[in-house]
């Protein structure tokens, strides 16, 4: 984050630098001061593009990826902590129902799931690599 401080300081400076008629001279006619007041904030408006709107908009579709193929016998991971089982999935609404304790289900909003341990569990299988002879 320090880093990303001190690169955007530098753009404004230098940008700056640049934006300031020199004192021998006359300002240009035609407007080129625009271009250069912009420039800082189109930089920083591409700085923030990349490294915070769109991977968010990448975890938000991966998320909602995730839980739409939620299938019944899924271990899932609520946001507020709860651990379970998929018993139900009701594709018309929001909704799923999880089996947290024998004979204890809870009906929970897709929005509110963390993590699909099934899948998880899946994945870090197929990258465990057989030990070499």
């Amino acid at each position: 984050m320090l880093a990303l401080f001190r690169f955007l300081t530098a753009a404004v400076i230098v940008s700056a630098a640049l934006a300031a008629p020199a004192r021998a001279q006359a300002p240009a006619p035609g407007g080129g001061d625009i271009i250069a007041q912009l420039f800082p904030l189109i930089l920083i408006f591409v700085v923030f593009w990349f490294l915070l709107i769109r991977p968010q908009m990448k975890r938000a579709k991966e998320h909602r990826a995730m839980t739409q193929n939620l299938k019944r016998g899924d271990k899932i991971i609520t946001g507020g902590g709860l651990h379970g089982k998929v018993t139900h999935v009701d594709d018309e609404s929001e909704t799923v129902k999880v089996e947290i304790s024998e004979d204890v289900e809870v009906k929970v909003s897709r929005s509110t799931i963390a993590a699909n341990l099934t899948q998880v569990e899946a994945q870090a299988a197929a990258r465990v690599t057989p030990p070499r002879r």
